[in-house]
């Protein structure tokens, strides 16, 4: 098939499906139409048996719809591959596609790990040794061919561009590879992942067995016609059976009588198995005539006498001519020196018949595998200690714990189990370094009708989106407009649901605007890819008739009070009731409030939507009564809210009398009756007034009566007046005491009650000669108290003297004792601090030496295990 061929053929158009479903897009026009099947009809339909070239093609072909849904994913980090993601594919096996920078640090951990272990083992590292693994395949690749560049999948071009009309990270030119079996042709298809499909060349071939000839693609010009093969097999008697084969034929099964190559024994045998042998021996006699054949069963002579001619003692140092054959050869006497099989020593024996001594006895010096003993032992006797090799292994996380391990510990042996990226498996190689290798299991994605699919990486599955398939759906609707709906494509999951209106009547005669809400098809099992930890919203069981929801329609509602200006549009179908959440505003039963509870219905009301009385009755007046009592009373009413009007309040109130002296108790109603001057004369005590005069301090001489007291300047009180020295006194009234203080210019209210009456009066002569023999006698008084006081002073100490003197010896007393215990305290600490840092010394040097014996215990100890040491 030449590039002309594969650019012109014919690309059929898939009629187009107009869907009513969410999921199409409104540019589903400017998708690209897969062509990838008529693109591979002609490499996949012309031959009836599966080969490897056809699970290659079907690999490139998956792979071409997996590009264009997007659900490429890399094995090592499996993240989804981008457009324009620098990439690099397998080219030997599996032809896996990963991102460059992840297989770049694949490689360069893999190669570093191998150098690591070939130095562990003391071996030089070789460029030719060193090698990383493809993470799916696992062939082998070189360090040398690390990729370090982005090439398209025919490797012609380098860091091919972004181009929307052709297949991501491919040039779009054609391959141009040579393909399989060297028959001479490439590769015509365009740039392209995978392995490259057969050659579609027409050449004329031969069958198997050669009986037929034929015109073939060049890529299967190897095919069997189906007849027998009829070549002569490797007996050159019989002829093969088989139908005609691809190699050589079988061996010949036939069966027949056949004798031994002595001649001995007969036996039924396949042809095949034709030559044999029998247990017998041959016992023939040889030319010398006395030594018999010692061969098996043979073809041909025996041969001549094996003891016939020279022959040397069994240590081989003399030789003997002209020996009969039947004469035992002597012994020569020397030693017999003949190398052991340890390979080191000769034996020590004289010229033996027989074969030397099997072990050698030698005694030498050994030492272990692992180096850490030395001991004298028999050549044949290895040594070995009971030494644990401690070295980790390749895999870093066991030790080789093998006995005298000669530092070649051997790979680890146990399995990896470690959850793989994948989160579903585990890895099954043996235990090693580094991260594990990718899942190599792919998972299947398809869409319902299991026409298209392609396959993913273990792992991924969940995160991939569904392909999309151009065929049109095959589950019927079960909606009412299943007739006139139009068809949509085939898509994953449950169908989308019908985008029609339903336009039912309502029994309110209004009409359903709805869009079809009949049931969908439950989505098919097997093709639904469930999301984890999310459950399905679609029913599973849905039958057609599905009522329609209940009328939508807005329609204008009072409220249940009535109210006017409350009204509001609601949906027709919704019966409830609503409050407008204003006050009710209804009088109660009291008359004089009105309720204040929230909307709501009277208890007569019966409701719309089940007919059932459900109204409320207003609330209960708990309000005291706030009317105002006649006479005017500050008591409130004891009764709660009521009509009419209030009872006499005969409450209990207290009023005291106009002088204070004493409490009245009257009836509430019998005061409030009275008028001002029938209370004014209620109240009043009838006794003296007993307040104090404002002027003076005697009381008010009045009976008890209302308001300031009368004429408190005209006090008839007598008061004592005396002079400054209070030798004069005379009795005056208090009007006049005050009129004296006014005129000297005091205020009578300024002077206190023991001083009122004192300075009035003038002295006279008789005041002033007392005052001089008072201040005469009390002359002669002082110096008489100074002379008798002289002689005794210290007797005579006054007592306040000496409660100070006792006072101050006190003081002097305690702060001698407070000195005292203070320096007690101080000594006391001291004590304790000298105490303490001499038990800490000693404890520290108690701990060292028991430190140091412990060390000398331990080195003794260790001396005895390992003298060598």
């Amino acid at each position: 098939m030449s590039t002309s061929m594969v650019a012109t053929l014919p690309l059929p158009q898939s009629p187009p499906l107009s869907s009513d479903s969410d999921n199409d897009s409104p540019t589903r026009d400017h998708h690209h139409v897969d062509h990838s099947s008529s693109i591979f009809q002609s490499y996949l339909s012309h031959s009836s048996t599966v080969s490897t070239s056809q699970h290659d093609l079907i690999k490139i072909q998956s792979f071409l719809i997996s590009s264009r849904s997007g659900a490429l994913s890399c094995l090592i980090c499996l993240e989804r591959i981008k457009p324009t993601d620098p990439t690099w594919s397998c080219t030997s096996r599996c032809f896996a596609l990963f991102h460059l920078l992840c297989i770049q640090s694949w490689a360069h951990q893999s190669t570093t790990l191998a150098t690591l272990r070939a130095t562990s083992r003391a071996a030089i590292p070789d460029e030719n040794s060193i090698v990383w693994p493809c993470p799916k395949c696992r062939v082998e690749y070189l360090k040398s061919q690390t990729p370090k560049n982005y090439y398209c999948f025919c490797g012609k071009l380098e860091d091919p561009p972004r181009d929307p009309w052709i297949l991501p990270h491919s040039c779009g030119e054609i391959c141009g590879q040579a393909l399989r079996n060297n028959c001479g042709h490439f590769c015509l298809l365009l740039c392209h992942p995978g392995a490259c499909p057969s050659c579609p060349k027409l050449v004329k071939t031969k069958c198997f067995c050669g009986k037929l000839e034929d015109v073939k693609r060049c890529g299967f010009k190897n095919f069997s016609c189906n007849g027998v093969c009829r070549k002569f097999l490797e007996c050159g008697v019989h002829r093969c059976g088989e139908i005609c084969h691809e190699g050589d034929c079988p061996p010949c099964r036939e069966k027949g009588v056949y004798r031994c190559q002595c001649g001995r024994v007969k036996m039924e045998r396949q042809c095949c198995e034709r030559h044999f042998r029998c247990e017998n021996a041959c016992d023939k006699i040889l030319g010398c005539g006395k030594h018999g054949c010692e061969r098996g069963c043979h073809e041909g002579e025996c041969g001549e006498c094996p003891f016939q001619g020279k022959r040397t003692c069994p240590c081989g140092n003399r030789i003997y001519e002209g020996m009969a054959c039947d004469v035992t050869v002597p012994l020569c006497g020397a030693t017999c020196n003949k190398m052991l099989s340890c390979g080191f020593h000769r034996c020590p024996e004289r010229c033996h018949h027989g074969p030397c001594i099997e072990t050698c006895r030698i005694v030498v010096m050994k030492s272990c595998r692992c180096g850490s003993l030395k001991k004298q032992v028999p050549c044949y006797q290895d040594l070995t200690c009971e030494r644990k090799c401690q070295k980790m292994r390749d895999c870093g996380r066991h030790a080789c714990k093998r006995r005298c391990c000669n530092g070649e510990c051997p790979p680890c042996s146990e399995i990896c189990d470690r959850k793989l990226r994948c989160r579903n498996h585990k890895c099954p190689a043996p235990c090693h370094r580094g991260a594990c290798a990718p899942c190599p299991l792919m998972v299947s994605i398809s869409c319902s009708c299991g026409t298209t699919h392609f396959e993913v990486p273990c792992g991924t599955e969940a995160e991939q989106k569904p392909p999309k398939c151009p065929k049109p759906c095959r589950i019927p609707r079960l909606c009412r407009h299943a007739s006139s709906g139009k068809p949509h494509k085939c898509h994953y999951g449950a169908c989308p649901p019908c985008r029609l209106i339903c336009d039912e009547e309502y029994p309110c005669r209004h009409k359903c605007k709805l869009r079809c809400h009949g049931p969908i098809p439950p989505p098919i099992p097997e093709f639904t890819l469930k999301p984890k930890k999310k459950k399905s919203n679609y029913q599973t069981e849905l039958t057609p008739g599905v009522p329609c929801p209940p009328c939508s329609e807005l329609v204008l509602r009072s409220c249940v009070g009535h109210h006017i200006g409350a009204e509001r549009m609601i949906v027709c179908s919704n019966r409830a009731e609503f409050s407008c959440e204003n006050l009710c505003g209804n009088p109660l039963p009291c008359g004089n409030h009105y309720c204040t509870y929230v909307c709501h219905a009277l208890a007569h009301h019966i409701s719309k939507s089940d007919g059932i009385s459900r109204g409320e009755s207003c609330e209960k007046c708990t309000l005291p009564c706030e009317k105002e009592r006649h006479p005017t009373c500050p008591h409130p009413c004891p009764l709660p809210c009521h009509q009419g009007e209030c009872p006499p309040c005969k409450a209990l109130i207290k009023r005291s009398c106009h002088c204070g002296a004493m409490v009245h108790v009257f009836e509430c109603k019998y005061f409030n009756s009275m008028s001002k001057e029938e209370q004014i004369a209620v109240r009043s005590c009838r006794g003296p007034c007993h307040r104090k005069l404002p002027n003076c301090k005697h009381l008010c001489p009045e009976t008890c009566h209302p308001g300031p007291c009368p004429s408190p300047d005209k006090c008839f009180k007598k008061v004592t007046v005396r002079c400054g020295c209070q030798t004069l006194k005379r009795e005056w009234l208090c009007e006049d005491v005050q009129s004296a203080y006014l005129q000297a210019g005091c205020d009578p209210k300024d002077i206190s009650r023991n001083q009122y009456g004192f300075g009035l009066l003038p002295c006279d002569s008789d005041c002033k000669s007392k005052v001089k023999v008072s201040d005469a006698e009390l002359q002669l008084r002082k110096s008489k108290l100074v002379e008798e006081k002289e002689p005794d002073t210290e007797n005579n100490v006054t007592k306040r003297r000496r409660r100070r003197q006792r006072v101050q010896e006190d003081k002097n007393i305690s702060t001698l004792q407070k000195i005292v215990s203070a320096i007690r305290r101080i000594l006391l600490l001291l004590i304790i601090a000298v105490i303490i840092t001499t038990l800490a010394y000693f404890g520290y040097k108690g701990l060292m030496w028991l430190s140091d014996w412990m060390n000398e215990v331990e080195t003794h100890q260790r001396r005895r295990r390992y003298p060598a040491i």
